[in-house]
């Protein structure tokens, strides 16, 4: 599996533009996520007051969360589920597989889980002598084609579905030569279900953990958590530690924000919460429960400033409403969570001098926050990362230069205005039909695409001129 490096950013940036049909197939998804998403908005006068509600859930829990930890440890033990606590990534994946190898495990199904992602369990499973499994659709798919998800809610947006014809027809046993979405979806099914039956242990993440009944949540759309979790005797969950909320009326108004932010849709179809090993009287359900707390970055988070972000529910919101995003996809951010959010995560779960270029991936224009279904500023947080980046000299140095020259003229109005001038008349030299196609110092833009032709003159020009005109007609009026 060849997965970019986020130091790398630049590079894999220029890889995914020069890809013809990338653009054309995740805005075929993002912009119908954002169509739908505006629809269920509509239909649920309640949003924003639910936004608020859910913004303050989050914000009391992250506050006490060493209170809710507790409780909710407390309780999980009451259930009979064994409990551990990883503060790193590496920490947690290896106590998953002590577990698989403690129960001499050789198949192992996963339903899909971000933090399973954040943590490298995927390549931990990989490198054991343990068969993985992947059982939501978009990630078989991605695991067939030995690709990184380059989305959170949708992992194989960057596959056509002409990829996936050709994945199944080389990997399932008995494929369909159909190209329609429910064969598909059959042989996908049809593939997986004896690996559900057989597997020795499931694998989930969870949406939100409830801290006064000691239960974590799952929300999927195929009911393939429940079945990765129900038949085999183990049952394991990995979850970040910001995922708590006091009880189930804390997470009920979470859920109505989810599904809408991230699929358009009132409700999801399988929301299932899962309350430890079955019990004496119980028809089904694993033997043995453990969860894994993992913190991996997020008290350092919690410390630097950045809590807002530990708000985040991971609808993918923001990434289907980021010009950015929709341009590169996900995986030139090199990273397991892409798009504004990841842009702020990254930097924390990883470091900044590694992934400070991505805070720089951003318009600003704000759309990413006024979506966001808890209120997480994420403009002001990546203008704080930023300036953090400039303050410790992460900068390139050519970087620093135009700046710190930018900041010179900008001091200097009328430098600025003489130098602007000088820019618009050097722009139109390389001007034909109104596009730019190549221009000198301009390489970044003008290599995937082309450069739009400016206006004639500055726009202080302009300005001024429109000024003029009023007052001249103002004066004819008075006269």
């Amino acid at each position: 599996m060849r997965v970019n490096k986020p130091e790398d950013f630049y590079k894999n940036v220029s890889e995914a533009l020069a890809q013809p049909d990338l653009k054309m197939i995740i805005r075929r998804t993002t912009d119908k996520a954002e169509t739908k998403r505006a629809e269920a908005v509509a239909n649920f006068p309640e949003f924003e007051n639910a936004r608020t509600q859910g913004q303050k859930v989050k914000d009391h829990t992250i506050k006490y969360m060493d209170h809710y930890l507790a409780e909710f440890e407390k309780n999980a033990l009451a259930q009979g589920t064994i409990v551990h606590w990883a503060s790193t990534g590496e920490e947690a994946s290896k106590i998953v597989l002590d577990i698989c190898r403690q129960h001499k495990a050789k198949k192992v199904t996963r339903s899909k889980s971000m933090l399973g992602e954040e943590i490298g369990l995927t390549h931990a499973f990989d490198n054991s002598e343990m068969e993985r499994i992947e059982t939501d659709l978009a990630e078989h798919i991605i695991q067939l084609a030995g690709d990184p998800p380059s989305h959170i809610v949708w992992p194989a947006m960057h596959r056509s579905r002409e990829d996936v014809v050709k994945l199944f027809r080389e990997f399932h046993a008995d494929p369909t030569y159909s190209e329609e979405i429910t064969d598909l979806v059959r042989s996908a099914r049809r593939d997986l279900r004896n690996k559900f039956l057989t597997s020795d242990i499931g694998i989930s993440g969870s949406n939100f953990l409830l801290a006064d009944s000691g239960s974590s949540c799952t929300v999927t759309n195929e009911g393939n958590a429940e079945l990765t979790i129900t038949p085999p005797k183990v049952h394991i969950v990995t979850a970040g530690i910001e995922k708590l909320v006091p009880s189930m009326a804390h997470a009920v108004p979470l859920l109505r924000l989810l599904t809408r932010s991230a699929t358009g849709a009132e409700i999801t179809q399988y929301n299932t919460f899962h309350n430890g090993p079955k019990r004496p009287n119980d028809a089904d359900g694993p033997e043995e429960c453990h969860i894994v707390l993992v913190d991996n970055g997020r008290t350092k988070m919690l410390a630097e400033g950045m809590e807002a972000m530990l708000r985040c529910i991971r609808c993918g919101a923001c990434m289907n409403h980021c010009v950015v995003y929709k341009h590169i996809g996900g995986h030139a951010y090199g990273s397991v969570y892409p798009g504004p959010m990841g842009s702020v995560l990254t930097p924390h779960l990883d470091s900044l001098e590694v992934a400070n270029k991505q805070t720089h991936a951003c318009t600003m224009n704000g759309r990413c926050e006024e979506v966001c279904p808890v209120n997480i500023p994420l403009p002001t947080l990546l203008r704080s990362l930023r300036a953090q980046s400039w303050d410790k000299k992460y900068e390139p140095l050519t970087n620093r230069f135009v700046v710190q020259s930018f900041a010179i003229m900008a001091k200097r109005p009328k430098l600025f205005q003489l130098l602007s001038s000088s820019g618009v008349i050097f722009m139109k030299v390389f001007s034909r039909k109104g596009w730019i196609k190549y221009m000198p110092f301009t390489s970044g833009w003008t290599r995937n695409r082309d450069l739009i032709e400016p206006e004639s003159t500055t726009f202080m020009h302009q300005y001024k001129k429109i000024k003029n005109e009023k007052m001249k007609k103002a004066k004819k009026g008075g006269a």
